[in-house]
Parts: C-alpha cells; sequence; structure tokens
C-alpha cells in the first residue's frame, strides 16, 4: 500500500504539479486515492461520466477511442503521466477509454480537489493546456505517420516509442523487455494485427527480437530506426 511520503514523491515527479509549494503537495498527497489495476482492467470508458484524473505510478495506461468499429490507441502512459485531466472543467464525459496494458498502480485525484488548486495557481492551469496541447500533436503526428507510413515503418517507431519508456525508467542498451501484446503494438501503429505480427515475424528472424505471450524482448533497438522512414 502507497503511503503519503510516496505519494508526495510520485506527485512531485507531475510536472503539471512543479510549481506547488511543498505544502500544497503534502494537502494534494492528502486527498489522493491509491488504486491498482490488473493487466487489461479498464479504469473507465469512453462516454462514462468523470469526476476524477489519475497519476500512473507505475506499469502502463493504455488511451484509446473507438471510431468505425475499430478501437485507435492513442497514448501509453507510463509512471509520472496524468490522465483524465478533461474531467477538471465541467464533468463532462469521458473522451477516451483508459485500460491497463500491464498491472499498473496509480493513484486518483477527485476533480473537486484539483480545481481549488487551479483556483489558487493560475500557473498550473497553463501546464494543463500545455500537457493536452502535447498530447494533440503526438496525435497528430500518429495520424500523420498512418497516412504515409509503412506499417513497418510506424509498427518499429511504436516499439521504439516503448523501448524508449522502459530505457527511460532504467531499462538497458539492449534486451529491452516490453510487456505489451501484439494487438496493442498493431493499435498504437494504427495497423492491423496480421500486419504487425508478420513484421515482428520478420525482425525475430532476423534476431533483433523475441516475442512472447504478451511480451516482446527488443535486443538491438538500434537497428530498428533503420525501419522508421
Amino acid at each position: 500500500m502507497a503511503t503519503e511520503e510516496d505519494t508526495v514523491r510520485l506527485l512531485e515527479r507531475v510536472p503539471l504539479f512543479d510549481g506547488l509549494t511543498p505544502a500544497e503537495v503534502e494537502e494534494l498527497a492528502k486527498v489522493a486515492v491509491p488504486r491498482t489495476y490488473e493487466a487489461g482492467q479498464v479504469v473507465f470508458r469512453e462516454g462514462d461520466q468523470g469526476d476524477t484524473c489519475f497519476v500512473v505510478k507505475s506499469g502502463a495506461i493504455k488511451i484509446s477511442r473507438e471510431h468505425g468499429g475499430r478501437t485507435i490507441a492513442l497514448a501509453e502512459l507510463r509512471g509520472g503521466d496524468m490522465f483524465g485531466e478533461l474531467s477538471m472543467f465541467g464533468g463532462e464525459v469521458r473522451s477516451a477509454t483508459a485500460a491497463a496494458l500491464e498491472d499498473t498502480a496509480a493513484i486518483a485525484l477527485l476533480a473537486g480537489d484539483v480545481r481549488r488548486l487551479l483556483a489558487g495557481n493560475p500557473e498550473i492551469a497553463m501546464k494543463m493546456l500545455e500537457t493536452m496541447a502535447d498530447r494533440v500533436r503526438a496525435t497528430n503526428q500518429r495520424l500523420a505517420n498512418q497516412s504515409f507510413q509503412t506499417v513497418a515503418g510506424r509498427v518499429a517507431g511504436v516499439l521504439m516509442q516503448l523501448v524508449d519508456a522502459r530505457q527511460s525508467e532504467g531499462a538497458s542498451a539492449s534486451d529491452v523487455l516490453v510487456e505489451t501484446t501484439q494487438a496493442d503494438i498493431a493499435q498504437l501503429a494504427g495497423a492491423s494485427r496480421e500486419s504487425a505480427s508478420r513484421f515482428l515475424a520478420t525482425l525475430e528472424r532476423q534476431g533483433l527480437v523475441t516475442t512472447q505471450r504478451g511480451k516482446v524482448i527488443v535486443h538491438d533497438p538500434g537497428a530498428l530506426r533503420n525501419y522508421i522512414y
């Protein structure tokens, strides 16, 4: 079970809150609620009512939307990332679905508690807008990639993003374990599962990756860059 001290350290990692005083961070930590999710468990669904935002402590959360009968993956979020922020603005319904990609720990913050911080710290509201703008740009870039890149380029690009995220958490330069399914990789790449699986099989024959149930081991991340164009 997370302690209040653990929660304070987590909140201090969130760029949104780096302008708060230590006392303000501690006050926010007092009202944060620890949450845990098993791999595959849905945190909330697109269209649900929402009055809570979340910060990932460990593990990973996939943000996705449904469109035309397809699931479109928008982002993978890891330790220190916030999601569900739109609930801070008027209790709107959820604009996307959030689900755990692996066993995940997080904290939940009620909209009312965060709004009180926003009221007293306008710079936080600006940072929240900057974060949302960054995600819009990332989504636009992913859509552009899906229009102009090959399946191989998109899948390799997604793998590199997943590897980079794990290396930022301390993974080694090679033989990087990525705990995610081929279906999730395909969604993030905007490709069919069959197409993504064929390319992963090609990489495996070349000795660049090893695929296992629910995981991919990337032996030579640098070599993946040759496929991104």
